[in-house]
């Protein structure tokens, strides 16, 4: 009988770990126009639906004078519900860019993570500055780690000068930075063009509701005074509903330019520390 020989096939190589990198975990509404059209959708069914229900209004028509405040809001006449989309856009952008900032903040205090990187800096403990990163995740935490790895890969590099190294980090950095801002900054164009159309379709409301009270006014005979107050509380629903839109959004649009502001500036101390140790141990 033929000697059976057991072949041993060689053992497969272990998985290496791959080195991912930190996700800066920014999400965000894409497309901030389906927001606006959802928005527009949802004021006019509310302007017509409710604020027009016939029981806001004399007789149970809205032809008629109003009994209350929401009949008082739907006589401000069609600029209403163009300047409540605005409104609503400016709300719900507002939330949107509150959870994508929370989540690009990272998992703790910006102001501690760049403390205690900063301290792993000085002490020339790199490995334990990238740890740092990884549990801190979010924007800064992923420009940072990014920045490391450039770090790491020059400091094996026996080819290049030391400037043209510290030029490579620093272009990480400058690098990795300008592909996080757009997803910080995203959305907020739209709510700082609608501190100003807010005001100006506002303005163009006062206006429509001033003309249709001195139309009331110059009417021969005895002034209809219904006409009149309908022009006066269209004028200054308009100004009310505007002053609100331009209001909130300048607020949000400041609030959110800070937090990125603050991102910022903590991506830039803890960039140059890393370029300043890499320049003092090398």
């Amino acid at each position: 009988m033929a000697e059976q020989t057991n072949i041993q096939k060689p053992a497969a190589p272990a998985p290496k770990k791959e080195n991912k990198g930190v996700s800066s975990n920014v999400g965000g509404v894409k497309n901030a126009s389906i927001v606006i059209l959802i928005c527009f959708v949802v004021a006019v069914c509310f302007f017509i639906f409710v604020l027009g229900n016939g029981s806001n209004f004399k007789d149970g028509s809205n032809a008629n004078a109003p009994l209350n405040l929401a009949g008082t809001i739907y006589k401000g006449g069609f600029i209403v519900p163009i300047l409540q989309t605005l409104f609503l856009t400016v709300i719900v952008l507002s939330v949107e860019r509150w959870i994508a900032l929370s989540k690009a903040s990272g998992s703790g205090s910006i102001a501690k993570f760049v403390a205690n990187v900063k301290k792993e800096l000085a002490a020339k403990n790199i490995d334990g500055a990238e740890e740092l990163c990884k549990k801190q995740k979010g924007t800064v935490g992923a420009v940072v780690y990014s920045t490391i790895q450039k770090y790491k890969e020059m400091d094996k590099n026996e080819l290049l000068p030391k400037e043209q190294k510290l030029s490579l980090i620093q272009g990480q950095l400058e690098e990795a930075t300008s592909l996080e801002m757009p997803a910080l900054q995203q959305n907020l164009p739209i709510v700082a063009t609608l501190t100003t159309l807010g005001t100006l379709i506002g303005l163009l409301g006062t206006v429509i509701g001033m003309i249709k009270s001195f139309q009331a006014l110059s009417a021969s005979g005895a002034p209809d005074s219904t006409e009149l107050s309908t022009g006066i509380s269209e004028a200054l629903i308009n100004t009310a509903f505007g002053i609100a839109t331009a209001a909130f959004a300048l607020i949000a649009y400041n609030f959110y330019t800070n937090k990125i502001d603050n991102m910022a500036y903590a991506i830039d101390e803890l960039g140059f520390a890393i370029v300043n140790t890499f320049s003092q141990t090398h």
